[in-house]
């Protein structure tokens, strides 16, 4: 009787084992990593528009990583100062018709790094710190000093005094920290330059790419958007050559320091980005009829996504499509992240690993799994080591 019970308990056990993996959402992913390659650790932005620092330093980190194996935490903030400062002067010498604003590029920490150098993040005061934070909140740095600025550029003056650069100097110092010009690390004093030499990194290896038909391939422009003040050029590649960049590098040990739209409603804040397709045929989302699925608002329609999951249809990009969506504002330059590997879903579905600087958040922990065809479609453009580049590749580039 003991016996024949114990084998009725497992069994009613294992049914309801079985039950339980049965009832497992079939929407939810389940990711199998292809590579990982070693990045820094997550950090977080806060309340500043600086995901161009983080995300290109976390490239670079990684960079080092690869050349070295040594880990490094390179201050932002030293970026931010140094950055700030020349997009001022640029803003006042186009008496205000040039934007100043938070958000920057990939380009802009590299050009920082070759004319200044670059710190660990221990050489200077800490994001926040400065005003009691614990970490970097803009909100009343850029309310003083826009107006700051604005004052200059739009001065009805004559002629203007270059004391207007110490003024605002010391607004950066204030609020983000005074930048040193020597320093002690690991019981080596080091200048910002000698320490960038000290790296181990040749800073003439990076290049930026996109991917534009209104200029011609394989050639260099700066791509148009605000945040790209400085006009630093990409070279410009087909899509497709766009992507075997990406994939490229990934399989030879490079990770990629990305710019693009995270407006797009396959981005969200739980980790994941798909390029949903919003013109799908009712077949495609369970079963709903197209007219109704268009009419859907978008909060219901975000329902709908969610309740599919990966197994959502998903949009298939073209060179075209990246053309209209750019030139009709549709595809927009509003964050940068730091590729680091690839992986697939229980669908085979293709997946970057990319590490973002929102902290520890959304369901991995501060990394965002994003489809090859987000990527293709919504990519703005990258840095990244020229020797990642495929051969043929580099070769029409001339690089």
């Amino acid at each position: 009787m003991r016996k024949f019970f114990s084998i009725a308990l497992l069994a009613l056990f294992c049914a309801n084992g079985a039950q339980a993996q049965e009832e497992k959402p079939s929407n939810k992913p389940v990711f199998t990593t292809v590579k990982e390659l070693p990045i820094t650790s997550v950090k977080n932005q806060n309340r500043s528009g600086t995901c161009w620092a983080y995300s290109t330093l976390s490239f670079f980190e990684s960079e080092i990583l690869r050349k070295t194996g040594k880990t490094y935490d390179l201050a932002e903030m030293y970026i931010a100062n140094k950055d700030y400062l020349e997009r001022a002067e640029l803003t006042v010498r186009m008496h205000g018709d040039s934007q100043f604003a938070q958000g920057g590029s990939a380009g802009d920490v590299l050009i920082v790094i070759k004319n200044h150098g670059i710190i660990p993040e221990d050489a200077m005061a800490k994001p926040g710190t400065m005003i009691g934070d614990t970490l970097a909140n803009f909100n009343e740095f850029f309310s003083v000093m826009e107006p700051y600025v604005a004052a200059v550029s739009k001065s009805k003056s004559k002629t203007i005094s270059s004391q207007w650069k110490c003024g605002l100097q010391g607004i950066l110092d204030a609020y983000l920290g005074a930048t040193p010009e020597k320093f002690t690390y690991e019981g080596v004093e080091y200048t910002p330059q000698s320490f960038a030499k000290s790296l181990g990194l040749d800073w003439n290896d990076y290049v930026s790419i996109t991917s534009y038909t209104h200029h011609p391939f394989y050639t260099s422009f700066a791509v148009e958007v605000q945040d790209n003040w400085r006009w630093d050029h990409s070279y410009n590649v087909p899509m497709d050559e766009m992507m075997r960049i990406i994939d490229n590098a990934i399989a030879n040990g490079y990770t990629i320091a990305w710019g693009g739209d995270v407006s797009d409603e396959g981005f969200t804040r739980q980790g994941l980005g798909i390029l949903y397709d919003l013109q799908a045929s009712g077949e495609g989302l369970t079963g709903s009829d197209q007219a109704k699925w268009l009419g859907l608002k978008p909060g219901e329609r975000r329902s709908m996504l969610d309740e599919l999951g990966v197994n959502a249809p998903e949009a298939t990009p073209s060179q075209e499509q990246r053309q209209k969506d750019f030139d009709n504002w549709t595809l927009t330059d509003d964050h940068g992240m730091h590729i680091y590997g690839l992986a697939k879903d229980q669908n085979g579905r293709e997946y970057y690993m990319v590490k973002n600087s929102w902290g520890e958040t959304g369901d991995y922990k501060g990394s965002w799994y994003m489809t090859k065809n987000y990527i293709a479609a919504r990519t703005m453009d990258f840095l990244v080591n020229k020797n990642a580049i495929p051969k043929d590749i580099r070769k029409k580039l001339g690089i």
